[in-house]
């Protein structure tokens, strides 16, 4: 055998001292690489609350988008993403369980069923815009939905299913054999064993699951402008079928706009696109803790 270990002989040589420094060298890079990646973080984060702290104030969330900078705010934006992310968790979530259990309960294992995994996989790589595409001729057009917070959400939720089908599928093939195989020794159907036992101990991996998808959902930007979603909107919406901006798009403009104090209201747009993000991802780590701790 030739290599780092073997020795003159070509036998396997231990050699403790330099294993052991290889393996603090990985350590220590793995370790400078995490560091620089906190740092670069954290002098981002502290760049954009510095510059748009002094804006977040009650008027912030109270007022619509305004061309005099004084007199803006994102209501319109902060409604809109919040219809979108709830809609698409409501659409995105049933589905993406009901086909991760099915495919892994219930489908045979047959070339049809390796061609749905096969693609499935796929999907969770194709670029956000395509998935914009899609939902611009589908819901837009085909269902004549129009430029509405619905066919957005719909299209966001194509978007995350890959997600949660592939997520769902792994926390469900980790709950024990064992487990299956006592509940129907018992006299339980599949579905009651799926029900009252493999869901509930698989349910904190696909909240886990649930959360990265709907934390890329709340960012998209892309896939909501090829469907036309607005950047400026002055008006509440009432129903899913009404027009819609997202905190992202708002974000977005205020950006490309020449005006200091329209920077700092992006600034300041970020920061309450943070807070939303984490505190739906709070909410689903609680809701999943409290999960683990029952079952």
């Amino acid at each position: 055998m030739n290599g780092l270990f073997a020795n003159e002989n070509g036998r396997f040589s231990p050699r403790l001292s330099l294993r052991l420094r290889y393996g603090r060298l990985f350590q220590l890079l793995s370790l400078a690489a995490v560091t620089l990646g906190l740092i670069v973080l954290s002098v981002l984060i502290l760049d954009i609350i510095l510059d748009g702290y002094k804006w977040l104030r009650p008027e912030f969330f109270s007022q619509f988008p305004s061309r005099f900078p004084e007199k803006s705010g994102l209501r319109s934006a902060l409604q809109g993403s919040l219809w979108m992310i709830s809609l698409t968790a409501l659409m995105a979530f049933p589905i993406g369980v009901g086909a991760a259990i099915y495919l892994e309960e219930y489908a045979s294992d047959n070339w049809l069923t390796r061609f749905i995994e096969i693609n499935i996989a796929n999907l969770a790589g194709v670029p956000s815009i395509i998935y914009g595409l899609l939902g611009l001729g589908l819901f837009v057009r085909g269902l004549e939905l129009g430029r509405s917070v619905l066919a957005g959400s719909m299209t966001m939720a194509l978007l995350v299913l890959p997600i949660l089908i592939v997520s769902g599928r792994e926390a469900i093939r980790a709950v024990p054999q064992s487990l299956r195989h006592a509940s129907l020794a018992l006299g339980a159907t599949k579905w009651q064993t799926i029900q009252n036992h493999v869901l509930p101990y698989a349910m904190p991996g696909i909240l886990t699951g649930t959360i990265l998808a709907m934390s890329r959902a709340i960012g998209e930007t892309a896939p909501l402008i090829t469907i036309g979603a607005l950047t400026y909107i002055r008006f509440d919406l009432k129903g899913p079928l009404d027009l819609f901006t997202v905190l992202p798009i708002q974000i977005f403009n205020w950006v490309s706009l020449p005006k200091a104090e329209f920077q700092q209201l992006a600034a300041a747009g970020i920061i309450v696109l943070l807070a939303v993000l984490l505190s739906l991802n709070a909410l689903a780590i609680v809701l999943r803790n409290k999960l683990q701790i029952r079952w």
